[in-house]
């Protein structure tokens, strides 16, 4: 018995005669919204792990007002949340340029087509190397804190505000202390770089300021803010010290508990990946345009496609933006 394959007869266009495009979408762009799909439900996992992780620790979290304060140019400025917010703004922006690049699409204007796809680009560019130097001041740290024998980081304020090590504590380091490095002590092993002071430099600075109080990272129920301990709460705990952090990474964090940092660094690590590659997949598309590639198709399809990506990148990083910076 033979199979009746039914053709359709309405001039609409099929998958290879597999029959009418699904939702008069082409191959390709049905494609991209499979991945886009994929893709979400890989940051939703994230977001989700971050989400309940930070709600186990919420008493240590670390406060994102305290975290970025930071604005390039403004060195010592206090402006929390300043430059990220201006970051935000110019990855939103990038979408308005994308979407329309998309429309000089639909118009088959080649040079709109191609100003737009500019400035997308150099919108992305930007973004990420604001990422960039977010994670540089995120590594190198703000203050300096300590860490105790029971894993608690201490936070030093003066006056209600927090104060760096280098605002109390004087002089270099006094114990002669150097970083192990393969020609100079252990040849098969390299530390990471030594603190600027020294813990015994750090306690005897706090005993003879009696002004300079300790933060603990606790966050008070009822203020919403860290709990600073007595001077002599802050001599005991002070007094169980075993490293000088200075700075965050994968394995000490001066802003708090260290899963924090795990998860900046990998879920705005992955989302940065992300931009990056769509300013690579931009610029292709650019000389493409700029070619007259898609003016030889009759139509700027692939313009779309990548303008659906950008925009999913864009959506996503709303996401990250709320969960690490306004939560």
């Amino acid at each position: 018995m033979e199979a009746n394959i039914a053709i359709p007869t309405d001039g609409k266009e099929t998958w290879s005669g597999g029959g009418v495009k699904p939702f008069g979408a082409s191959y390709g762009k049905m494609m991209m919204w499979f991945f886009i799909v994929s893709d979400a439900l890989t940051f939703t996992g994230f977001l989700a792990a971050y989400g309940l992780t930070r709600f186990k620790f919420i008493d240590s979290w670390p406060i994102a007002d305290e975290v970025f304060t930071h604005f390039p140019g403004l060195h010592g400025v206090h402006a929390p949340m300043y430059y990220v917010a201006l970051m935000t703004f110019i990855l939103i922006v990038s979408s308005v340029t994308m979407v329309l690049a998309v429309d000089a699409g639909h118009q088959m204007k080649q040079k709109k087509v191609a100003w737009y796809m500019f400035a997308t680009i150099i919108f992305g560019i930007i973004f990420v190397g604001s990422q960039a130097w977010e994670w540089k001041n995120f590594i190198n740290g703000s203050y300096g804190a300590v860490k105790t024998t029971d894993g608690k980081i201490l936070q030093f304020v003066k006056d209600g505000h927090q104060i760096a090590l280098s605002d109390f504590v004087v002089g270099e380091r006094t114990d002669g202390r150097v970083q192990h490095k393969r020609e100079n002590g252990l040849w098969f092993e390299k530390e990471a770089a030594v603190s600027t002071y020294s813990i015994a430099q750090i306690q005897e600075a706090y005993s003879s300021n009696s002004d300079i109080q300790i933060r603990s990272e606790l966050i008070d129920a009822t203020t919403k803010q860290k709990r600073i301990l007595s001077r002599e709460e802050g001599l005991a705990q002070l007094a169980k010290t075993k490293l000088v952090v200075e700075g965050a990474n994968l394995k000490v964090n001066e802003y708090g508990n260290t899963i924090f940092a795990d998860f900046f660094f990998f879920i705005t690590g992955f989302h940065g990946f992300h931009v990056f590659s769509g300013i690579i997949i931009n610029i292709i598309i650019f000389f493409n345009v700029i070619l007259g590639t898609y003016e030889r198709r009759g139509h700027y399809e692939m313009v779309e496609k990548v303008g659906l990506y950008w925009h999913f990148v864009d959506l996503v990083w709303v996401f990250v933006f709320t969960f690490f910076y306004l939560v």
